[in-house]
Order: C-alpha cells, then structure tokens, then sequence
C-alpha cells in the first residue's frame, strides 16, 4: 500500500485534532516510495526505497501503466521482472496535491518532510505556490 495512504493520514490527523491544539500540528510527508516484491511475507520480504524520478522511469523501463488509488490519493503499478511480481507505491504532484490540500483543509500549521536528498523538483515548485515556505 501507500507509504502515506491520504484515508488512514486522515483519520489520524482527525483524531490528533481532538487532543492537539491544531497550530501544533504538521504533517509527515514522504518524498519516497517502495518497491515490494510479492506476494509479501511478513518479516522476510523487503522493499526497496526509490525516488519519484527513479519510480517513473521502472515504470517506463517495463512498459507499465501507472495507476492512481483515489481513496490513498497515491500512484502505484505492478511489474515482472525475473519472474517475481513487482508493486510500486509512490508519490507525485497529485498525492502531494492532496496531502497539501488536507493540511489546508484541516487547518494544520504545515508539513515536515521525510528523506529530502530524493530530487523531486515538482513537489518544491507545488510547495511554493501552495504555501510560504520557511
């Protein structure tokens, strides 16, 4: 699944707004994605981390479509490679979007990011002009 699927970030924002005065509140957001074989088996399989630009371009390079889950407002797509099954859960401008309308949305006082050596040029120019960046 998503690393931050927008449904389950929701329910814990919503929550945490019953406890937490809401100006003590950002967001996680990852600037990363996995990349799972499967089937999955808890404790032994691993994932491996990728970037958006590292994302895109397996996708190109196995000739895949990517999809886009509207309940975790993340992109994802399958892939064969050496016989084992592939998914791929990342994020892009559309579940950055989402995220950063949640905030706006739920009134938060912003968002902290998680792995920023990932380029991810379009999330930082959707940042600028979503919100003033400190």
């Amino acid at each position: 699944m998503a690393v931050a699927p927008l449904n389950m970030v929701r329910r814990v924002a919503e929550y945490a707004l019953t406890e937490i005065p809401r100006e003590k509140i950002r967001l996680g957001v990852p600037n990363y994605g996995y990349d799972w074989a499967l089937p999955y088996e808890r404790g032994v399989t691993k994932a491996v981390s990728l970037g958006y630009t590292d994302a895109i371009r397996l996708a190109i390079d196995h000739g895949v479509p990517i999809q886009f889950d509207e309940i975790a407002k993340c992109p994802f797509f399958r892939y064969w490679q050496y016989g084992i099954l592939h998914e791929v859960w990342f994020e892009d401008v559309r579940s950055m979007q989402a995220t950063f309308d949640l905030i706006k949305e739920l009134g938060l006082s912003g968002a902290g990011y998680w792995q920023l050596m990932r380029l991810f040029r379009a999330n930082w120019l959707l940042a600028e002009a979503e919100f003033e960046i400190l």
